[in-house]
């Protein structure tokens, strides 16, 4: 399950209700597509916006659209016995992972992410995958701190964020959690720009958001990195640079919310409030973009 490639869709929203017609489509389109787990509830399904009721819909939701592929829904939540709720509600869902992020106010420092995971995973049936954002959490995992944490009970991947930009320094970045972590714990790569590095390097998953809305084309990716053909992943990667470009600018959540509306995949607006997808010359500037990307349908 925590290999290959997980597929990360958006929550699409009406009037900031789910959209449960649109959320089952996208949910069927990955299983369709034969992905190897679905990431229900990740940043990209904007579960840090959502009610508990809103998140134990979609679980349920999305296990029962997925078929027989895995599916791993988020976790994170500012308090610990929401957290502990929401594993509960997600193990009675049937999912076959969940994903923690170290969500807090108060900025957390590394004893107390430890005991949080620890706490966590003492009451799991299912695998955990450590979620290392600090683009939204402010919290920088140490390789020490990752190291530690894989060795609990029920810890079944890790989702870097943060990834040297530099190619040696990714490699031996890679090489040293890889020989210092638990066994059977794997590597995932997030931050879909940086993705075709981190597979090439030795990560073993890419966590993505592309692959949540063209499941196929990053398929495609992670079969030709994950057997190490460079130059074909390489020149997949290389071709959707124009999309790297807005993700830079407006974060991933955004453009990809974006795509989503302009295909009419969802409705617009899809997000929730305030976040809101691009707009004027931006938006028109995307749309353009998109007709150079038509090979990713």
């Amino acid at each position: 399950m925590f290999t290959g490639l997980s597929a990360f869709p958006l929550t699409p929203l009406v009037n900031g209700e789910i959209d449960e017609s649109r959320l089952t489509h996208l949910i069927e389109h990955l299983a369709e597509a034969g992905v190897d787990s679905i990431g229900a509830l990740g940043s990209t399904g904007s579960y840090a916006y959502l009610t508990h009721e809103q998140r134990r819909s979609v679980t349920k939701l999305a296990v029962n659209a997925a078929g027989s592929i895995p599916v791993i829904t988020s976790i994170g939540a500012v308090r610990t016995d929401d957290v502990m709720r929401l594993a509960e509600d997600a193990q009675q869902a049937g999912v076959s992972g969940v994903l923690l992020a170290p969500v807090s106010y108060q900025p957390l420092n590394d004893t107390e992410v430890f005991r949080l995971y620890e706490r966590v995973t003492a009451e799991l049936s299912v695998p955990l995958c450590i979620y290392d954002n600090a683009a939204t959490t402010r919290f920088d995992f140490s390789d020490d701190l990752l190291i530690a944490l894989s060795y609990l009970d029920n810890v079944g991947s890790i989702k870097l964020g943060e990834f040297p930009a530099d190619p040696v320094q990714a490699i031996q970045h890679v090489e040293h959690l890889k020989s210092q972590i638990a066994r059977g714990v794997t590597l995932g790569i997030s931050g879909d720009a940086q993705s075709t590095t981190g597979l090439l390097v030795g990560c073993d998953i890419w966590y993505s958001v592309l692959g949540g809305l063209f499941p196929h084309y990053a398929m495609n990716l992670t079969k030709a990195a994950l057997s190490g053909n460079t130059t074909e992943a390489r020149l997949l990667d290389r071709a959707l640079e124009p999309l790297w470009v807005f993700y830079r600018r407006h974060g991933s959540l955004r453009v990809i919310a974006s795509i989503a509306e302009i295909q009419g995949t969802v409705h617009s607006p899809c997000l929730p409030f305030p976040l809101q997808t691009l707009i004027g010359k931006e938006m028109a500037a995307l749309e353009s973009t998109l007709e150079q990307l038509s090979f990713l349908a």
